[in-house]
């Protein structure tokens, strides 16, 4: 067929999706707009002769999921677009991808790219590999599978975390319990499992203490519109969720419908904070629990508090509203005012000298938050991300609390902001006959010393302790096995040792540092290489997916993951169990057949989603409102907690502090206070590690996903944040070779001397790649390297912003 005839036909085919949506009433009567936004339209518009432009998608963990549009001539892409459909009116806007998924040719074509099944050959880490055949990968897997699973039984058997791949349905790569790779499992006899996220570890586990068991929701940020104050703790969309049809946009867009205040309290300038803050207040890691009570004693000592709500809605507050069985004296009010047992009042003055903040900036802050009604309180991950983290979280939720900003419009829980999502559906991956689980960061522990892990001192689940160490490990999209884990140096001394975990399968891309451990290294496809769909990311008031269609042949021998799994359990006898008899594309069919179910607007056949390319649905009313109804009538809709209100004391976590075993500096309290930390401001440590050391999302890439990417590493390189004053203290100009150290290791990197970052502390962009000397000295710039595998008390979680270090010039 001729490239004219081509675009005839795919315009007749257009015309009639178009024709369709318009008679069940899905499209704008503005051109080109829709809440069914079609593909082949634009695509075919823009097309050069002989060249064709196909709707797929990027699937990184970054909170959001853009339209690309990706143009092939000859079967090679050729360049990359995003979403050129609509009028943009908020609701149904573009789905535009940042230059991260702009750059997704240079990903597919990249140099690292793994082209064939390998072996590994040398020691495990040294990256050094033989090509082998599928039969012979797939062979080898069966049999050292096998017989882990007969010597040590399937808890031995553990799918690492990995995110690379996470917007994706049929190819999804985490949650590590619905990927194909689970499903493969489940019909082995299970796996280990896993809870908590090295994004939001602590925050998941501590908050449901104060609000009640599940997922403690926040406010979509298109609330802002009602708000007259906005106080970010450590959240930074314009970085983190920054593009397509994200919560950057809606924030702008809530902007300018209303009239509030934007305040920003982080250690950093962020990009948030330059693009749309009013004030940016900079804080000492790990201090918010600080912050917060010095706001409170300013509140509760002047009579600022909601003195209704507290009494209507919470317990813990005041003596009189303590649960039984505690002594007198841990009531919150106790506390701050310095009658409870450390007898010391959290005055503005005492958080200063921790936080940083001057005391006449926090009683100013304190009176600002009570006197806006609503206040807008959210909370970035950040701040949980801490040694004190799941304080720290609970903590800023007190702010809401006390000013009864709580289940109204324009206010907050303190948590992170929620948006609207699509019913679709997932794929399904049977149920895990294993009920034993550790936290996703303690796997490194579960292979050095499983059996001695227990429930309360190691958090394990499901068991009082663990019966076997892990002895395999599945890596799917994850380059968290050194880069993105803690301690990369003695993470990869752990892993080298092929005594301890025997055998290691990684399922990727690109020769990542993570990799270079494998035992056996299988090829998988990019996303841009088979059809899939692709789930939107936090977005307030419209939800949609992406039907991403296979752009080009798979490159090389790679393989779609679904497949690897399908061979393999053939090699099981459990082929039928695992497929249902149903190949890869008919799993695609039956997963739309079902979404249809609850969503009936979307296409009956694949071809016609491919052609479509995107639908967007955008919400009919205001988003609703987390604890509208237990606000409304607190009897009717109470929260689930055991008294049915939020608990400023949790009478659970005060005796989980009694009960678990914890190391000396931990510490699990009934109350949201500031716990003093290892490697805190207060650290001894300080006399020889001075700086304070985080890690930040970089616009380069997504965690370390596009990593590799030349072009975004000129746009945007790899530097070390340090202030100033902390630079020439050390003799380092902008633009120096530093070398940054601590116990744990040493990173070489490049120095950017700004103030955007307050003195005592510095910031190295996270997931930059570990490229390690003979010496194990980093010179890629992997802040990893000088992170603790040492967990937070509560939830075992990773508290990765929790570092002392010296840096020099190299």
């Amino acid at each position: 067929m001729d490239s004219g005839k081509e675009t005839m036909r795919t315009d007749e085919k257009r015309r009639s999706l178009l024709k369709w949506a318009a008679a069940i009433g899905c499209v704008s009567a503005l051109p080109g707009a829709g809440l069914l936004a079609g593909g082949t339209q634009a695509a075919a518009s823009s097309a050069k002769p002989g060249e064709k432009v196909v709707w797929t998608s990027c699937n990184v963990n970054c909170g959001s999921r853009c339209v690309l549009r990706a143009h092939v001539s000859d079967g090679i892409i050729t360049r990359i677009d995003t979403d050129d459909l609509g009028d943009d009116q908020y609701g149904d806007h573009q789905v535009r991808a940042c230059l991260r998924g702009r750059s997704m040719r240079q990903r597919v074509y990249a140099k690292e790219r793994l082209k064939y099944p390998m072996r590994r050959v040398g020691r495990r880490g040294e990256g050094k590999f033989e090509r082998i055949s599928w039969d012979e990968a797939l062979d080898e897997i069966a049999a050292r599978l096998k017989k882990t699973i007969a010597k040590w039984g399937n808890e031995a058997v553990y799918l690492n975390y990995g995110t690379g791949n996470l917007g994706a349905v049929m190819s999804k790569s985490w949650p590590t319990g619905s990927t194909p790779v689970a499903r493969l499992m489940n019909c082995l006899g299970g796996y280990l499992n896993q809870y908590g996220t090295y994004s939001d570890a602590m925050i998941d586990m501590a908050l449901p203490y104060t609000f009640g068991d599940g997922w403690v929701e926040g406010n979509a940020f298109s609330d802002i519109a009602y708000s007259k104050l906005v106080v970010f703790f450590g959240n930074n969309p314009g970085a983190t969720r920054m593009s397509g049809g994200g919560v950057l946009h809606d924030i702008l867009t809530a902007r300018k419908k209303g009239d509030t205040k934007i305040i920003v309290v982080d250690p950093r300038y962020t990009d948030t904070a330059a693009a749309m803050a009013d004030e940016w207040i900079p804080i000492r890691p790990g201090t918010d629990a600080a912050l917060v009570c010095g706001l409170a004693h300013v509140m509760i000592t002047e009579g600022l508090e909601d003195k209704d709500f507290i009494r209507k809605y919470t317990v813990g507050f005041d003596e009189d509203s303590m649960p039984e069985g505690v002594p007198a004296g841990n009531s919150y009010k106790s506390y701050i005012l310095g009658l409870g047992e450390d007898k010391t009042p959290k005055t503005p003055e005492w958080a200063a000298s921790i936080t940083g903040i001057p005391a006449r900036r926090i009683v100013h802050l304190a009176r600002e938050i009570a006197g806006a009604k609503p206040c807008y309180i959210a909370q970035g991950w950040s701040v949980q991300r801490q040694a004190n983290g799941e304080q720290n979280c609970r903590a800023v939720c007190m702010l809401p609390i006390l000013t009864g900003n709580v289940g109204v419009r324009g206010g907050n829980t303190g948590a992170r902001e929620d948006g609207y999502w699509l019913p679709f559906t997932r794929f399904p991956v049977l149920k895990n006959p294993v009920s034993t689980s550790i936290s996703c960061f303690l796997w490194t522990d579960a292979i050095e010393r499983g059996p001695e892990m227990t429930a309360k001192r190691d958090g394990v689940r499901g068991r009082d302790k663990l019966q076997v160490p892990i002895k395999f490990i599945w890596n799917y999209a994850g380059n968290c096995l050194v880069n993105q884990h803690a301690d990369s140096g003695k993470t990869a001394g752990i892993l080298a040792d092929d005594t301890k975990c025997e055998t290691i399968v990684v399922i990727d891309n690109f020769m990542t540092p993570s990799a270079k451990f494998a035992d056996i290294l299988l090829p998988a496809v990019t996303n841009l290489e088979e059809d899939d769909f692709a789930q939107h990311g936090f977005v307030s008031e419209m939800g949609y997916v992406i039907f991403a269609q296979k752009v080009i042949e798979p490159l090389f021998e790679s393989r779609s993951v679904y497949d690897m799994c399908a061979d393999i359990a053939k090699r099981f006898g459990v082929e039928r169990q695992f497929t249902e008899g149903r190949t890869r594309r008919e799993w695609m069919q039956y997963l739309l057949d079902q979404s249809r179910i609850k969503l009936p607007e979307l296409p009956e056949k694949l071809d016609d989603a491919f052609a479509m390319g995107i639908f967007k649905k955008r919400i009919t009313d205001l988003p609703g409102i987390p604890y509208k109804d237990f606000r409304d009538d607190p009897v009717k809709n109470p929260v689930k907690t055991p008294s049915g209100k939020l608990e400023i004391f949790s009478k659970r976590l005060w005796e989980i502090g009694r009960e678990w075993d914890l190391p000396q500096g931990d510490r699990i309290s009934g109350l949201p206070e500031y716990n003093a930390t290892w490697e805190g401001v207060a650290d001894p440590l300080r006399a020889k590690y001075p700086l304070q050391l985080i890690g930040h999302h970089y616009k380069q890439r997504t965690h370390s996903t596009y990593g590799n990417v030349d072009w975004l590493k000129k746009v945007a390189p790899q530097e070390l944040w340090i202030n100033p004053i902390d630079a020439e203290a050390r003799g380092i100009s902008h633009g120096d070779e530093v070398k940054v150290s601590n116990d744990r290791g040493v990173v070489f990197t490049t120095a950017k001397v700004t103030p955007r970052i307050m003195p005592g502390v510095l910031s190295l962009p996270e997931g930059a790649w570990f490229t390690p000397d003979s010496g194990g000295n980093d010179h890629g710039g992997c802040v990893n390297v000088l992170t603790s595998l040492r967990p937070s008390p509560l939830a075992k979680g990773n508290a990765q912003h929790t570092n002392l270090v010296e840096v020099k010039k190299a």
